[in-house]
């Protein structure tokens, strides 16, 4: 369990710390970063299912789920989006609003559980959704514009991890069956733009750059490889807490490290999605010790 859980901290630090790796790579165009990352991260994906699961692990995948074809199909385009939208956000100065996003996407995931899995949310819960709306609301109304980076990087990867959590395969599987369907595509925009002279790799970006591009693939698969180890070996609710690791380690690189403005009105909208955060955890902690509790007194 111990291993697992430094292991799952280091998937989360990572996750936290990349937008300075992709900050070093500002020199190319996000296109170009998106669509390197998915053809290396399906080159390394692939390479280590083939060691893990043998050469047929894509057939085996698939193999008497037809429905897993347009779900990894619709899930690898949204999560590409995703991708895209973070890296252009990143180089372009709004590395505070994308840690705003993955601070809303927990409680985004609760209301896709109401819409789509008819789950049913607690009175706090909804407290919480709605204390959170308050801070988006007092973003678009007060900071002057609608935080819309924030909320499609939530939307795009909670939808993500809807369809996710519906195709019952394991992640790192999931992700290469996803990179398949992207891997194609992508690999065939690269080779058109390096013909038509919009490319640049190799010669054209220099060595460090290239270096980074291709190692930019094996950072995106490495912190889900090793957050598949550490889910199976550690409680959820623990998993639960340290996501929020990341979008603070990216909220302190953005105030901190590129200097982005952070005035009173941000901290406002900010301060209430965090609260509805500490409300949301805290429920699930509390409820989480009862049920703990409860056999402990029956025994007793």
């Amino acid at each position: 369990m111990r291993r697992g859980l430094w292991i799952g901290m280091l998937a989360f630090v990572v996750w936290g710390v990349v937008p300075l790796y992709w900050h070093l790579l500002k020199a190319v165009p996000s296109l170009q970063i998106v669509l390197h990352r998915i053809v290396w991260s399906t080159l390394f994906v692939g390479a280590f299912l083939f060691w893990r699961d043998g050469r047929h692990w894509l057939k085996d995948t698939l193999r008497g789920r037809p429905e897993l074809r347009w779900m990894l199909a619709l899930s690898g385009v949204l999560i590409a989006f995703n991708w895209g939208l973070y890296i252009w956000a990143v180089n372009a100065g709004h590395v505070v609003e994308t840690a705003l996003g993955y601070f809303i996407n927990p409680l985004l995931n609760v209301v896709l559980g109401v819409v789509f899995l008819h789950e049913r949310l607690r009175p706090v819960q909804w407290l919480s959704i709605a204390i959170a709306a308050v801070g988006v609301l007092w973003l678009t109304f007060n900071y002057g514009s609608f935080p819309w980076i924030a909320l499609a990087l939530a939307a795009s990867f909670g939808l993500y991890g809807l369809l996710r959590k519906l195709a019952h395969v394991d992640s790192v599987s999931g992700l290469g069956v996803e990179s398949a369907y992207l891997f194609l595509p992508a690999l065939a925009l690269l080779l058109w733009s390096e013909a038509h002279g919009t490319g640049g790799f190799g010669a054209g970006y220099g060595a460090w750059l290239s270096a980074l591009l291709v190692f930019g693939g094996i950072l995106t698969a490495l912190p889900l490889i090793g957050f598949a180890y550490a889910v199976r070996r550690i409680p959820l609710a623990t998993v639960g807490l340290m996501q929020y690791i990341a979008p603070t380690l990216q909220f302190l690189i953005g105030v901190y490290v590129f200097h982005e403005p952070f005035d009173r009105d941000r901290l406002i909208g900010f301060a209430c999605i965090w609260l509805a955060l500490a409300i949301f955890v805290g429920e699930g902690l509390w409820r989480g010790g009862r049920r703990q509790a409860a056999p402990r007194e029956g025994l007793g």
